[in-house]
């Protein structure tokens, strides 16, 4: 499949590495812009590496970045994916949500998992929409929360490599061309909280 990836960290560069691995065309890789520190993001870095097309985003994402794909693919992306960038793909974007949506939509699901000492949590793989955190969902998984898990030891031990599961049989499903419409999300089940200050899921 013809795949765009937009996201940052450890997600976004080992998704693009399991895309090439099992076949997938990477079209683009599109990372946040140069840091503080003058360096590009694991992402980019990793695009280059293997000569895949790599761009940068200013805080907004065009629809001229993003070419004509099959599947646009989110991970770990701090970046609004406007109706207009998803409809460059054929199927969609989808993105990764490290929680069992609709519970801990928002930007800090890990740290709100852990701080109301939930003993299970998971991740989502969903259809984005115009909403935030709200579209339909493809694909899920779950796990236990330890005792003693701080939200950097579950995302690293648990929710990131659930997410790189999760896209894999996302485009598996999407390869065999099985139903992939996913499933409304529960409005009654929804939560939301608040992102945190001095986050360090550096992911």
């Amino acid at each position: 499949m013809r795949v765009a990836i937009i996201g940052q960290k450890w997600l976004a560069a080992e998704l693009l590495k399991r895309c090439l691995a099992e076949g997938h065309q990477v079209v683009i890789a599109i990372a946040p812009a140069l840091g503080a520190d003058g360096e590009y993001d694991r992402l980019y870095a990793v695009a280059q590496q293997h000569s895949v097309p790599a761009d940068c985003t200013q805080g907004r994402l065009s629809a001229d970045q993003v070419p004509a794909c099959d599947v646009i693919l989110t991970a770990h992306a701090h970046v609004y994916i406007k109706e207009d960038v998803r409809a460059k793909a054929v199927h969609g974007a989808l993105g990764y949500h490290p929680s069992l949506l609709p519970r801990h939509r928002g930007r800090d699901a890990v740290h709100w998992a852990v701080h109301m000492r939930e003993p299970v949590t998971g991740g989502s793989v969903y259809w984005l929409d115009d909403g935030t955190d709200t579209g339909l969902v493809l694909a899920q998984d779950w796990c236990h929360v330890r005792p003693d898990d701080t939200p950097q030891v579950l995302w690293r031990r648990e929710l990131a490599p659930m997410g790189l599961r999760l896209f894999s049989q996302a485009l598996a499903m999407l390869d065999a061309g099985v139903d992939c419409k996913g499933r409304p999300q529960d409005p009654a089940l929804a939560t939301w909280e608040p992102g945190v200050s001095n986050r360090r899921l550096s992911g």
